[in-house]
């Protein structure tokens, strides 16, 4: 295994430089795509030892007057074509005309780039298609790989100057709620100090985003009460014994320990990410975790994909084998032209990524962030159990920022879509905070018609 992954670096080693090419067709979709989609290459870091690979959506509108938003997925580790396929970008997989190893691609009417020109990130180094060329580069953490993706951006601007007069947010969800603000404070600095080229950052968005993964695991619980999974007496009870604190427990306190013990038994067979979808993560009777393997093509994957037809629950989980399967098809990275021996395998979340997570709160950046004229949109799905929107509402609050619009109901087709609540300072920064009602995590996926009208809402300067 070590010579094998010492040849792939050695390989490595001689592949570099950047390069990106138009993709004019896809395997699984008809014909021509109808939109403008570029892949490539930017290498980063001490002698390009990172090469992050990226999708670049034209908006569909307007490229020259739309926003250009640069997407990381979270993870850490996610692929943006994950994002890409499941959540914003213009196209998602045909279930019902999908079948076996042949995953079919259809157009996405709520698609971010409707409004938006999105740069897709594979980052940091690892993630999806991105690779690094020396066994030094494969380590990153919060910080080096936001300076790495604020690297990349300048290059990428550089490369692509008619976007530079374009309004620039930063974006991303999940765990990139860590690392998103952090290169929003770079570019921000950057432009202080006149670096080249000049960015017309404008803010930056997330969705259902980590901010701190101690207090907002904490906050399951306080959610799971409000959701009615826990009760009131075991609730109180385990606040009381556990003096708030759910994570870092005195091994020694024997109540909580109890108490904590019930709560589990409570939410153990809750699917964390939506908390009204089945608990089902597993791809056959024999308790297989969903892991891309190609073996699984040797099995008879039309009884692993056509859930509905057994009589197991439908499990979202398993739209996401499509993805294992087409984007390590051979053919489809010839047409998105991925190099060639650079990846082993295309994995939708590497779980085996060389990180350090030196970030352990990212408030510091958004308390800095809110001492500017920058904007901020941050979204929750309401039924997210796995990072709950009173944890993110917490600190959006220790900010200390002034109240400017009270907490609201906003419609879509004359539902409610969400609740939001807009908060400013003195300096014309504001945030707007809001949820997506019925969304998980990440919205996008389980409410896009909502997502996308507030986006573009927000995007024009509207009230959502």
């Amino acid at each position: 295994m070590l010579r094998l992954l010492l040849a792939v670096l050695l390989f490595f080693s001689n592949v570099g430089g950047s390069r990106s090419a138009i993709v004019e067709s896809l395997p699984g979709f008809s014909g021509d795509l109808p939109f403008k989609l570029e892949t490539g290459y930017i290498g980063v870091g001490e002698l390009e030892e990172v090469q992050l690979f990226y999708y670049f959506i034209e908006s569909e509108r307007s490229p020259k007057d739309d926003p250009l938003l640069l997407w990381l997925t979270g993870g850490p580790g996610c692929s943006a074509l994950s994002g890409l396929l499941f959540e914003i970008g213009p196209l998602q997989f045909d279930y019902s005309n999908s079948s076996g190893n042949r995953p079919v691609l259809k157009l996405n009417p709520y698609s971010w780039t409707k409004v938006a020109n999105i740069i897709f990130l594979d980052a940091p180094v690892g993630t999806g298609f991105s690779y690094a060329t020396t066994w030094r580069a494969c380590n990153t953490s919060d910080t080096s790989s936001a300076t790495q993706s604020y690297e990349f951006l300048r290059k990428w601007l550089t490369a692509h100057p008619r976007f530079l007069t374009n309004q620039l947010y930063i974006t991303g969800d999940s765990y990139s709620g860590v690392v998103v603000p952090i290169i929003v404070k770079e570019v921000y600095d950057g432009n202080e100090a006149g670096r080249e080229p000049p960015m017309n950052l404008k803010g930056y968005v997330l969705g259902n985003p980590v901010t701190c993964e101690v207090k907002d695991t904490s906050q399951r619980i306080p959610f799971g009460h409000k959701m009615a999974l826990i009760s009131d007496e075991l609730y109180e009870s385990t606040k009381k014994d556990c003096n708030g604190d759910y994570v870092n427990v005195d091994p020694t306190n024997g109540a909580c320990l109890t108490d904590l013990e019930m709560v589990s038994i409570c939410l153990e067979k809750i699917y964390v990410f939506q908390i009204l979808e089945p608990m089902c993560d597993v791809l056959s009777p024999n308790h297989t975790r969903l892991k891309w393997s190609r073996s699984i093509l040797e099995e008879n994957i039309i009884n692993v994909i056509l859930v509905p037809l057994q009589s197991r629950p439908w499990c979202r989980s398993y739209n996401y084998l499509y993805a294992y399967i087409w984007a390590n098809d051979r053919n489809v990275q010839e047409a998105l032209h991925i190099r060639e021996g650079t990846k082993s395998e295309w994995d939708r979340c590497n779980g085996s990524l060389f990180y350090t997570k030196d970030v352990p709160n990212s408030v510091v950046y958004h308390n800095y962030l809110s001492k500017t004229s920058l904007r901020a949109l941050i979204y929750s799905g309401d039924h997210d159990s796995a990072v709950p929107y009173m944890g993110t509402l917490d600190w959006i609050r220790s900010l200390n920022l002034t109240l400017l619009g009270p907490w609201a109901p906003w419609f879509v087709n004359g539902q409610v879509a969400g609740y939001s609540i807009l908060y400013g300072s003195g300096l014309k920064y504001d945030l707007t905070y809001t949820t997506i009602k019925g969304g998980g995590h990440t919205a996008p996926e389980y409410k896009p018609k909502e997502c996308l009208a507030m986006l573009d809402r927000w995007l024009s300067y509207y009230p959502l």
